[in-house]
């Protein structure tokens, strides 16, 4: 052969290799793009979650760019009944067993994904400048304390958990007539850090969050025992692989240090 066709072949080999190599390119980039298409996580958390939640959600965002984040905060009560409803939910981070237990009961769940994610304390708090003196969840029963904040217990599960102390003290009957309820704890916060309450029962983490209010008291230790925050994946969830990994996300040391800064611990599985 003589090396004007070599040189041919050789040119005619190079072109298709390059066409190869540009193809694969090609082929790679375009498959980046499909995998890292955009993603919009629908997220219902319970009220208490807020400031955690949203430090939370800028840092796995920050990490994924791709995914938007749309945080809904009330009420763990109020949240159930929106995913019964039909709301755009992928993952739900409930302030009690029960709402998830109730969501469970009627397979709106994705079954396998729940689980139990962290523990709070209930706490009774009161106005900066308070005199009353209050040091006890029985002291409420005092006729000095006529105004008492506390999430409605229908629907919120710190209101739930103070029902449940005043009926262990034995308190109920004296205390059930000074309730001013509010629609999620931080409503209850609220009424205390204005002062047009004596007291308030929230979480040890809402309190750690206003620089108006004093922790006189933490709830008994069996109530405390019942704090428990569990997350699943809705059963309608329109991106349910996503929404594990941001679930795989919360349960990872980065977020946990997130957690415990506004005062949440693990929960104890």
């Amino acid at each position: 052969m003589s090396l004007f066709h070599i040189k041919k072949t050789l040119g005619k080999t190079l072109t298709c290799v390059l066409a190869v190599v540009l193809l694969l390119m090609a082929t790679g980039c375009h498959k980046d793009t499909s995998e890292n298409a955009p993603i919009t996580l629908d997220v219902m958390a319970a009220a208490s979650l807020t400031n955690a939640i949203a430090e939370i959600n800028t840092a796995y965002t920050d990490m994924r760019p791709w995914v938007t984040i749309i945080p809904n905060f009330a009420s763990s009560g109020t949240l159930q009944v929106q995913i019964e409803n039909g709301g755009a939910c992928d993952v739900f981070i409930s302030a009690a067993t029960a709402q998830m237990d109730n969501l469970q009961n009627k397979n709106l769940l994705t079954e396998g994904t729940r689980r139990n994610l962290l523990n709070n304390k209930v706490v009774l708090i009161v106005p900066n400048n308070s005199t009353l003196g209050l040091t006890s969840f029985a002291d409420l029963a005092l006729s000095k304390v006529t105004k008492i904040a506390i999430g409605d217990p229908a629907s919120v599960p710190a209101g739930t958990y103070a029902q449940q102390a005043f009926d262990l003290l034995g308190i109920t009957t004296q205390v059930q007539s000074k309730y001013v309820q509010g629609a999620d704890v931080r409503g209850v916060l609220a009424y205390v850090e204005s002062g047009s309450v004596d007291a308030g029962i929230v979480y040890a983490t809402d309190a750690l969050t206003s620089n108006r209010v004093t922790v006189v008291a933490s709830a008994p230790d069996t109530i405390n025992a019942q704090v428990v925050y569990p997350v699943a994946i809705t059963k309608n969830s329109r991106a349910p692989s996503e929404a594990q990994e941001y679930i795989d996300f919360l349960a990872s040391a980065q977020a946990m240090a997130i957690f415990a800064k506004y005062g949440f611990s693990p929960a104890v599985q």
